[in-house]
């Protein structure tokens, strides 16, 4: 349980992070327009990254893909879970008015428009942990032949 303390502490402070922007989106009434929330990715990538950069020190000799894998997975995984938990409740019930906004905006002619959102809010999160995990790992990983060199 302890390997998974450091990915929970930071996938809690990237949705924190997530549903703040969305937040401040709201405040000025830009939350409505899709583009913005392609910041999402940047936040969650940062998230993950400085979550597998400070397992990897913590690890030290220890770290390998897998473990900093895992921890990338998890990381961008509890972020997105809470903060798709977090827009269900802001859509249901903090604004119930936003789903027919974003729907008069952006897609006029979705019947289960409701269940699209919220699927799709979570896939964007799911897909973006995967790729970006996949990506950072490749900064992270030791290489072969370093190993091979010393050896």
């Amino acid at each position: 349980m302890k390997e998974f303390a450091l990915p929970i502490r930071f996938g809690i402070a990237t949705s924190g992070s997530l549903i703040a922007y969305f937040l401040i989106l709201a405040l000025f009434d830009m939350h409505t327009n899709v583009f913005f929330s392609l910041f999402n990715g940047v936040i969650t990538g940062f998230g993950i990254y400085e979550a597998i950069k400070y397992f990897r020190s913590q690890e030290g000799e220890r770290f390998n893909y897998g473990k900093g894998f895992t921890a990338g997975l998890l990381t961008g995984g509890i972020a997105t879970i809470i903060f798709t938990l977090f827009f269900t409740l802001y859509c249901t019930e903090l604004n119930p008015d936003f789903l027919q906004q974003l729907m008069t905006t952006w897609f006029q002619s979705f019947q289960d428009f409701e269940a699209i959102v919220f699927f799709t809010v979570a896939i964007m999160g799911f897909a973006t942990t995967l790729v970006l995990t996949l990506s950072f790992m490749q900064l992270f990983k030791s290489s072969q032949n370093t190993k091979k060199k010393s050896a």
